[in-house]
Protein backbone atom coordinates (compact mmCIF):
# COMPACT_ATOMS: atom_id res chain seq x y z
CA UNK A 1 0.00 0.00 0.00
CA UNK A 2 1.74 3.42 -1.40
CA UNK A 3 1.45 6.42 1.46
CA UNK A 4 -0.68 9.81 0.80
CA UNK A 5 1.44 11.90 -1.19
CA UNK A 6 2.27 15.33 -0.25
CA UNK A 7 -0.49 16.27 -3.06
CA UNK A 8 -3.21 14.15 -1.97
CA UNK A 9 -2.88 15.70 1.87
CA UNK A 10 -3.04 19.08 0.29
CA UNK A 11 -6.23 18.83 -1.53
CA UNK A 12 -8.14 16.82 1.33
CA UNK A 13 -7.42 19.15 3.31
CA UNK A 14 -8.72 22.15 0.39
CA UNK A 15 -11.81 19.99 0.38
CA UNK A 16 -12.14 20.02 4.24
CA UNK A 17 -12.16 23.71 4.10
CA UNK A 18 -14.21 24.05 1.52
CA UNK A 19 -16.66 22.06 3.67
CA UNK A 20 -16.69 24.24 6.91
CA UNK A 21 -17.26 27.28 4.55
CA UNK A 22 -19.86 25.87 3.35
CA UNK A 23 -21.20 24.65 6.26
CA UNK A 24 -20.65 28.06 7.07
CA UNK A 25 -22.00 29.89 4.69
CA UNK A 26 -25.03 27.96 5.02
CA UNK A 27 -25.88 28.54 8.56
CA UNK A 28 -25.51 32.31 7.86
CA UNK A 29 -27.99 32.50 5.77
CA UNK A 30 -30.16 29.86 7.41
CA UNK A 31 -29.69 32.67 10.64
CA UNK A 32 -30.74 35.92 8.21
CA UNK A 33 -33.92 34.14 7.27
CA UNK A 34 -34.87 33.67 10.69
CA UNK A 35 -34.22 36.83 11.71
CA UNK A 36 -36.20 38.32 8.62
CA UNK A 37 -39.01 36.23 9.43
CA UNK A 38 -39.31 36.94 12.84
CA UNK A 39 -38.98 40.97 11.81
CA UNK A 40 -41.49 40.35 8.71
CA UNK A 41 -44.31 37.85 10.24
CA UNK A 42 -45.70 39.93 13.16
CA UNK A 43 -46.07 43.18 10.99
CA UNK A 44 -47.46 41.04 8.50
CA UNK A 45 -49.92 39.72 10.63
CA UNK A 46 -50.18 42.05 13.40
CA UNK A 47 -49.08 45.45 12.43
CA UNK A 48 -50.12 46.25 8.63
CA UNK A 49 -50.97 43.89 6.24
CA UNK A 50 -52.07 44.70 1.90
CA UNK A 51 -55.30 44.62 0.40
CA UNK A 52 -56.83 45.09 -3.10
CA UNK A 53 -59.71 46.90 -4.29
CA UNK A 54 -62.50 44.74 -5.52
CA UNK A 55 -65.75 46.52 -7.28
CA UNK A 56 -66.81 50.26 -7.32
CA UNK A 57 -68.47 50.40 -3.99
CA UNK A 58 -65.70 52.61 -2.12
CA UNK A 59 -65.41 55.11 -5.58
CA UNK A 60 -64.37 57.64 -5.56
CA UNK A 61 -62.61 57.37 -2.91
CA UNK A 62 -60.73 54.20 -3.55
CA UNK A 63 -61.16 52.53 -6.93
CA UNK A 64 -61.05 49.13 -7.91
CA UNK A 65 -57.60 46.92 -8.33
CA UNK A 66 -56.02 50.06 -5.99
CA UNK A 67 -53.29 48.41 -3.95
CA UNK A 68 -54.24 49.31 0.07
CA UNK A 69 -52.10 48.83 3.28
CA UNK A 70 -54.08 48.52 6.40
CA UNK A 71 -53.14 49.38 9.89
CA UNK A 72 -54.18 46.56 11.97
CA UNK A 73 -52.00 48.22 14.82
CA UNK A 74 -54.47 50.86 16.07
CA UNK A 75 -57.44 49.37 16.74
CA UNK A 76 -55.71 47.84 19.83
CA UNK A 77 -54.76 50.96 21.30
CA UNK A 78 -58.19 52.80 20.29
CA UNK A 79 -61.75 52.10 19.42
CA UNK A 80 -62.78 52.95 15.11
CA UNK A 81 -63.76 56.12 14.55
CA UNK A 82 -66.77 57.84 12.56
CA UNK A 83 -65.22 58.13 9.01
CA UNK A 84 -62.50 55.62 9.00
CA UNK A 85 -62.65 53.95 6.03
CA UNK A 86 -61.95 49.92 6.71
CA UNK A 87 -61.34 46.57 5.88
CA UNK A 88 -63.25 43.96 7.65
CA UNK A 89 -64.66 40.04 7.35
CA UNK A 90 -68.44 39.99 5.66
CA UNK A 91 -70.38 38.83 8.41
CA UNK A 92 -72.31 36.47 6.12
CA UNK A 93 -69.01 35.31 4.83
CA UNK A 94 -66.18 35.46 6.89
CA UNK A 95 -64.00 34.21 4.31
CA UNK A 96 -64.77 37.20 2.13
CA UNK A 97 -63.12 40.85 2.68
CA UNK A 98 -65.25 43.95 2.22
CA UNK A 99 -64.04 48.16 2.65
CA UNK A 100 -66.17 50.15 3.50
CA UNK A 101 -66.72 53.88 5.77
CA UNK A 102 -67.93 53.57 9.58
CA UNK A 103 -71.04 55.57 9.61
CA UNK A 104 -72.31 55.00 12.74
CA UNK A 105 -70.63 53.76 16.37
CA UNK A 106 -71.81 52.03 19.26
CA UNK A 107 -74.89 53.04 21.06
CA UNK A 108 -75.69 55.28 18.82
CA UNK A 109 -79.16 55.54 17.04
CA UNK A 110 -78.96 56.05 13.02
CA UNK A 111 -81.55 57.21 10.80
CA UNK A 112 -81.59 57.72 7.02
CA UNK A 113 -84.74 59.95 5.88
CA UNK A 114 -84.78 61.80 2.95
CA UNK A 115 -81.59 61.51 1.67
CA UNK A 116 -80.04 62.45 4.75
CA UNK A 117 -78.09 60.17 7.86
CA UNK A 118 -78.71 61.56 11.04
CA UNK A 119 -77.02 60.20 13.75
CA UNK A 120 -78.47 60.37 17.72
CA UNK A 121 -76.20 59.80 20.50
CA UNK A 122 -75.45 61.54 23.99
CA UNK A 123 -74.16 64.68 22.58
CA UNK A 124 -76.79 65.09 19.65
CA UNK A 125 -80.06 63.62 21.30
CA UNK A 126 -82.04 65.86 18.70
CA UNK A 127 -80.13 64.58 15.90
CA UNK A 128 -76.93 65.19 14.17
CA UNK A 129 -76.82 65.72 10.08
CA UNK A 130 -73.89 63.84 9.37
CA UNK A 131 -71.91 65.91 6.27
CA UNK A 132 -70.08 63.34 4.14
CA UNK A 133 -67.04 65.35 1.96
CA UNK A 134 -65.82 62.26 0.63
CA UNK A 135 -68.58 61.95 -1.22
CA UNK A 136 -69.26 62.77 -5.24
CA UNK A 137 -71.25 64.76 -5.69
CA UNK A 138 -70.83 66.31 -2.10
CA UNK A 139 -73.73 64.96 0.28
CA UNK A 140 -75.23 63.23 -2.24
CA UNK A 141 -78.55 61.54 -1.16
CA UNK A 142 -78.39 58.03 0.77
CA UNK A 143 -81.40 55.66 0.33
CA UNK A 144 -83.68 53.61 1.46
CA UNK A 145 -84.97 55.62 4.84
CA UNK A 146 -83.93 53.39 7.70
CA UNK A 147 -84.07 54.10 11.40
CA UNK A 148 -81.66 51.63 13.67
CA UNK A 149 -80.14 51.60 17.15
CA UNK A 150 -76.67 50.23 17.22
CA UNK A 151 -75.63 47.43 20.14
CA UNK A 152 -72.16 48.09 22.13
CA UNK A 153 -70.05 46.32 19.85
CA UNK A 154 -71.84 47.13 16.22
CA UNK A 155 -70.93 49.86 13.60
CA UNK A 156 -73.19 50.80 10.83
CA UNK A 157 -70.62 50.93 7.50
CA UNK A 158 -71.64 52.03 4.23
CA UNK A 159 -69.76 52.46 0.56
CA UNK A 160 -68.95 56.11 -0.68
CA UNK A 161 -70.57 54.95 -3.78
CA UNK A 162 -73.94 54.57 -2.23
CA UNK A 163 -75.92 53.16 -5.42
CA UNK A 164 -73.37 50.50 -5.81
CA UNK A 165 -72.52 49.37 -2.34
CA UNK A 166 -73.63 45.89 -0.13
CA UNK A 167 -73.44 47.23 2.90
CA UNK A 168 -75.28 47.89 6.72
CA UNK A 169 -78.22 48.84 4.33
CA UNK A 170 -78.42 45.26 3.00
CA UNK A 171 -77.12 42.61 5.36
CA UNK A 172 -76.93 44.90 8.79
CA UNK A 173 -74.42 46.08 11.49
CA UNK A 174 -70.99 45.05 11.68
CA UNK A 175 -69.89 43.49 14.56
CA UNK A 176 -66.65 44.77 16.23
CA UNK A 177 -65.00 41.50 15.99
CA UNK A 178 -65.09 41.52 12.01
CA UNK A 179 -62.92 44.45 11.86
CA UNK A 180 -59.30 44.26 10.60
CA UNK A 181 -58.21 47.42 10.78
CA UNK A 182 -58.33 50.80 9.22
CA UNK A 183 -56.85 51.67 5.23
CA UNK A 184 -53.58 53.90 6.02
CA UNK A 185 -51.89 53.86 2.89
CA UNK A 186 -52.57 53.80 -0.59
CA UNK A 187 -49.33 51.89 -2.23
CA UNK A 188 -50.43 51.33 -6.10
CA UNK A 189 -51.08 53.17 -8.69
CA UNK A 190 -48.49 55.54 -8.27
CA UNK A 191 -50.03 58.35 -9.46
CA UNK A 192 -52.74 57.90 -6.26
CA UNK A 193 -49.71 57.15 -3.85
CA UNK A 194 -50.39 58.49 -0.30
CA UNK A 195 -51.75 58.60 3.10
CA UNK A 196 -55.12 58.10 3.79
CA UNK A 197 -56.13 60.79 5.26
CA UNK A 198 -60.04 60.92 6.52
Amino acid sequence: MSEPTLQDLSQGSQKSEKSRHLGRDLFEIVKVFLVSLAIVLPIRYFIVQPFIVRGASMEPSFENKEYLIIDEFSYYLRTPERGEAIVFRYPKDPRQFFIKRIIGLPGEEIKIEEGGIYIYNEENSKGLLLEESYLNPLNRPTRPDISLKLGRDEYFVLGDNRDFSSDSRVWGVLNRDFIIGRVLLRAWPLQRFGVIAE
